[in-house]
């Protein structure tokens, strides 16, 4: 009885002092640096939506192209290891020699990223999508460094576990043979004919099978995720990591699925892929002709591999990036038809056909919706009233708060909730913190230990986070 009566009183006492956080939320909700320091310290438990190239930030990318005197393009700002046939390029020493490089080293800063970004140079959305092959040469065979900051940057402040889409799988299956599915494929995906296409779909994957698909996967698996992981003890006490495994939305059907293939067999071999996920711009050409194909494959995959999990990146469009027609639809497909276990972006939900219905839906079945709000507000011109945020608080969708690619967009987790403070002011102190347990609960970890010891460490921080109150 008296370990009850304890027990009792210490919720009530933690009941109270979560109050008196709401409390003080509620006070400084419209000071934009106390709920920094605010949100700074309060843990954020997960971050599920988390490109690893776009997430490093670009001082350490450029100090090491500059170490390695690497070539520089004049004009575009790309860098190459070695100079190419085409171009203006020039070596970091050679412009250190002639007086030039603290020019130039600015200009890479504003187009590797947002930084001193004007919003008239260049389209927020082409600086954004084109930056990653600018500064690619810079990641490749550095990811252990890349990996060591943002697991330094998440502890800093208080993000406990990192889902991230950190490299497409190598593969040099030769296909050519197999490119008259090209052509089949796209043909019954104009007529909608999904019967045909799975049958198409399955003699593509029996093909596959052949060339042995299933040793890309375990190469991947063991001699690069495994091994980093590992060396670089990723995971501890205070930081956890698991890996998404992604494809690329402009290549060519058979080569897509090639690797969708793969991705899934890797995320079924594993358990530190947490899962599968498709890049690259949602209103691209071959990303809006094949959007439904890809769906599609995505429900192929899973008959073969239930038990793998996979987010989609979905309605990241809005008005005017595209015909008004083709905002109707993809969100719906990305779970009606592919039957995804998590949303990224749906920016687009309340164009989406039948949009209520489909937001009944996923909250019903508890498929959550991955909020990124610099992110959104910086490609696609959407924030505050415009975006989506509201609607599917609305209609009790779980959300995730997540940040996308921090380091080309400068920013970090702390300021994605400072921005969801600032602009939604109906949203609680124990709303955020729901927000901050769904990050772990609907997290793709497959293994239950690990997700149930994220869950306490994230009770403990929590406790220590709102004791602090308790001296206001």
């Amino acid at each position: 009885m008296t370990r009850i009566i304890t027990l009792f009183c210490f919720l009530i006492t933690q009941f109270n002092f979560s109050q008196s956080v709401g409390n003080y939320l509620e006070k400084i909700r419209n000071n934009e640096a106390l709920l920094t320091a605010f949100f700074q310290q309060m843990p954020k438990g997960g971050d599920l939506h988390h490109h690893f190239s776009g997430s490093v930030y670009a001082e350490p990318l450029l100090e090491r192209v500059i170490a390695e005197d690497f070539y520089l393009n004049l004009e575009t700002m790309e860098v190459s290891k070695i100079k190419p046939a085409k171009g203006d390029w020039e070596t970091f020493s050679s412009l250190k020699n002639t007086g030039k490089l603290a020019f130039y080293k600015q200009q890479i800063m504003q187009t590797w990223s947002a930084k001193d970004f004007n919003g008239v140079t260049v389209p927020s959305d082409d600086l954004f999508f084109d930056s990653f092959q600018k500064f690619s040469p810079a990641i490749e065979g550095h990811f252990a460094e890349g990996l060591t900051e943002l697991k330094n940057r998440a502890l800093s402040e208080n993000v406990s576990y990192i889902e991230t889409q950190l490299s497409t799988i190598p593969c040099d299956m030769k296909v050519d043979d197999l490119n008259d599915f090209n052509l089949k494929l796209r043909e019954a995906s104009v007529q909608k004919n999904e019967k045909a296409v799975l049958k198409l779909l399955d003699d593509l994957y029996k093909n596959i099978q052949q060339r042995n698909a299933k040793k890309y996967a375990e190469d991947f698996n063991n001699n690069f995720i495994t091994k980093l992981h590992r060396d670089l003890k990723i995971d501890d006490d205070r930081f956890t990591m698991r890996y998404q495994n992604f494809v690329l939305r402009f290549m060519e059907p058979v080569d897509l699925f090639k690797n969708l293939t793969i991705a899934f067999i890797s995320g079924n071999e594993s358990k530190l892929v947490a899962g599968v996920n498709i890049v690259s711009p949602e209103d691209g050409e071959t990303s809006m002709k094949d959007y439904w194909l890809h769906m599609v494959m995505f429900k192929y995959c899973h008959s073969q591999f239930p038990n793998v999990k996979y987010t989609l990146h979905a309605g990241e469009l809005t008005l005017g990036l595209v015909q008004p027609e083709d905002l109707t639809w993809h969100i719906n497909s990305a779970i009606y038809i592919a039957g995804a276990n998590r949303i990224g972006h749906g920016v687009d939900i309340a164009y989406e056909a039948n949009s209520y219905d489909l937001l009944r839906y996923m909250s019903k079945n508890n498929i959550p919706i991955e909020i990124n709000l610099a992110s959104n507000e910086f490609i696609l011109k959407v924030k505050e009233g415009r975006h989506p945020f509201a609607l599917y608080k609305e209609f009790n969708v779980p959300i995730v708060i997540s940040t996308d690619d921090a380091g080309i967009l400068r920013t970090n987790m702390t300021e994605q909730y400072v921005l969801l403070a600032k602009r939604y002011p109906d949203v609680s102190y124990a709303t955020i913190k729901q927000y901050v347990y769904n990050s772990i609960n609907y997290s793709f970890i497959q293994d239950a230990s690990v997700k149930k010891q994220l869950l306490k460490d994230l009770d403990a921080r929590f406790i220590t986070f709102e004791n602090q109150f308790s001296k206001k």
